[in-house]
């Protein structure tokens, strides 16, 4: 392949990627504008206080322990 050769593949390519951009922000333009702006969330400022009591033990009633399986099966 020549310089010339590789020079009109990149052109061609640059020219499909400018389309695909193109197309891409006209998709997104039409769906910014079908749907409704969804309402900011509120914004919680400052610590949030966590007990020190401890958490109800029925929470963990059937959780596994991550990576060591479940308590009635053995690890492999």
């Amino acid at each position: 392949m020549s310089l010339q050769d590789d020079l009109t593949a990149v052109r061609r390519n640059l020219n499909e990627l400018v389309r695909s951009v193109e197309r891409l922000e006209r998709d997104v333009e039409g769906a910014a504008r079908q749907a409704p702006a969804a309402p900011p969330a509120p914004r919680q400022e400052g610590m949030v206080p966590v007990p020190d009591t401890p958490y109800d033990s029925s929470l963990w009633k059937d959780a596994d322990d991550e990576g060591l399986g479940g308590r009635d099966r053995r690890a492999p």
